[in-house]
């Protein structure tokens, strides 16, 4: 029983320990030996922490045998993104520019809360340098790639969480989110990932792409998600940004049914140029159709803004150049060539440039309020393509548009800050996953969890898993 536990999700594992079937060290032994098993090919993983894991396993399975679990998640295997501060880790971001020969005092707010409700740290995913791109290798830990096709991408910058999910590492992890960092790999391979609303789950240190950046739960199941949120949502007065605690369960409302709800769908966010691969497009649509049968009023039209692209740009780009300003000329030859190239473009923006797009943002996120004011949910395609060959910025790899280009369904929403979560919506013919974009209103993460939740309910892809070698 013990090997099938690396797949079992956290509400499973916890009603195990609760009837005694399993303990927490058998979770942690099965996970870590699914990483030591598949992990070198997939390259998900930048630390291990076995000892460690095993030690608070074991301190976790002592509570259960006595009645006292420490919290929600006591004794769940969970993965962290090496972007958050982990205690007595080094937290390199995917960069040689980190010293890794320096205190690591502090947890991240998300992760002193899963530490303190009992979750058991298994260790650190891999991410691009400082998060910046939509695929996930980097310098320091080279290509990290998809369980489903290991020639693929699992996208990024989350793509090592992502990766190690869809493998059976663990059934919980964390990323962050600044332009799509979650719903891209959550997308391309199969899992869920949530970027909650702006503020809803604290975050310190600020991310250095400031206020477009999201930290959230991914998981298998959108249930583990809503758990994983009753405890990373708690307060941290660290983070100025972070919204008043309001005690929600969000498990509470995730059988509720949708009747009721109103849903806008759009196919392409009305953008000019955007094509969505046919496979993707019809399985989304089927999707969304399901939802429809499940009680939801769904009108199929576009929100009614043009492609911010070149607004995120400026705002992106800025930010690199600001994180790259504070390092040594030998830091900076130290970075990853197309986070170089980035910050070398940033130099051509200037003052005005730059307070245009902070208030073409603003005009966007008023433009989204308003119109939400008519819709409970958003409808879209997560990605407008399935995975594409890993090792690459962008399926054309022409260098020109960065990453950007292929994500325009994602970055829209990190600059509205709204809660937009990847549930998974299918396969195409040749076996890669397809991802479901629920949108819904700013600070309203418990009806889009309600809503992905009754999809993946009535679709069941959850059950199914990659051919791991």
């Amino acid at each position: 029983m013990s090997d099938d536990l690396n797949w079992k999700s956290a509400t499973a594992l916890l009603k195990g320990y609760a009837r005694k079937k399993f303990s927490p060290v058998e979770a942690a032994r099965a996970c870590i030996a699914q990483i030591e098993r598949h992990d070198k090919p997939i390259n998900a993983m930048c630390g291990l922490h076995a000892e460690e894991a095993l030690g608070q396993a074991r301190a976790s399975e002592k509570r259960w045998a006595k009645g006292k679990s420490s919290g929600p998640l006591d004794g769940v295997p969970v993965l962290i993104k090496d972007i958050l501060l982990v205690k007595g880790w080094p937290t390199l971001r995917g960069s040689k520019t980190v010293d890794p020969n320096q205190s690591w005092k502090n947890d991240a707010p998300s992760v002193a809360r899963l530490r303190e409700c009992g979750a058991v740290f298994i260790g650190q995913t891999t991410t691009p340098e400082f998060g910046w791109k939509g695929v996930t290798d980097s310098p320091l830990t080279g290509i990290t790639r998809n369980p489903w096709d290991l020639s693929k991408t699992p996208g990024g910058s989350s793509g090592g969480s992502s990766a190690a999910l869809a493998a059976g590492y663990a059934p919980l992890a964390l990323g962050t989110d600044g332009g799509g960092s979650i719903r891209i790999p959550a997308a391309f391979t199969g899992t869920f990932g949530l970027k909650p609303s702006f503020g809803r789950v604290p975050a310190w240190p600020l991310s250095p792409f400031g206020t477009v950046a999201h930290v959230g739960p991914m998981t298998r199941t959108v249930a583990d998600a809503a758990l994983m949120m009753n405890v990373i949502a708690q307060p941290d007065a660290r983070d100025w940004h972070s919204l008043p605690y309001d005690g929600r369960d969000y498990t509470v409302r995730l059988g509720k049914s949708l009747k009721g709800l109103r849903a806008a769908y759009s196919p392409r966010l009305g953008f000019d140029g955007v094509e969505v691969d046919p496979e993707i497009a019809r399985l989304v649509k089927k999707a969304v159709k399901v939802l429809g049968s499940l009680g939801a009023h769904v009108e199929e039209i576009d929100p009614g803004f043009e492609d911010p692209a070149a607004c995120f740009r400026v705002l992106w780009w800025s930010s690199a150049r600001a994180l790259a300003g504070q390092m040594s000329k030998e830091q900076k030859k130290l970075l990853d060539p197309g986070l170089a190239d980035v910050v070398e473009q940033s130099m051509a923006i200037g003052l005005d440039e730059y307070l245009n797009a902070v208030k073409q943002r603003g005009a966007l996120g008023t433009h989204m309020r308003t119109f939400m004011g008519r819709y409970d949910l958003l409808f879209t395609p997560a990605l407008p393509i399935p995975a594409f060959e890993a090792g690459k910025l962008s399926p054309a790899d022409d260098g020109k548009e960065k990453w950007v280009a292929w994500t325009p369904f994602s970055y829209p929403f990190n600059l509205t800050q709204q809660p937009a979560a990847s549930v998974p919506c299918g396969f195409t013919e040749s076996g890669l996953p397809a991802g479901l974009q629920v949108v819904g209103r700013m600070f309203d993460d418990a009806t889009v969890l309600r809503a992905a939740h009754a999809y993946e309910q009535a679709a069941d892809w959850v059950n199914r898993r990659p051919s791991l070698v």
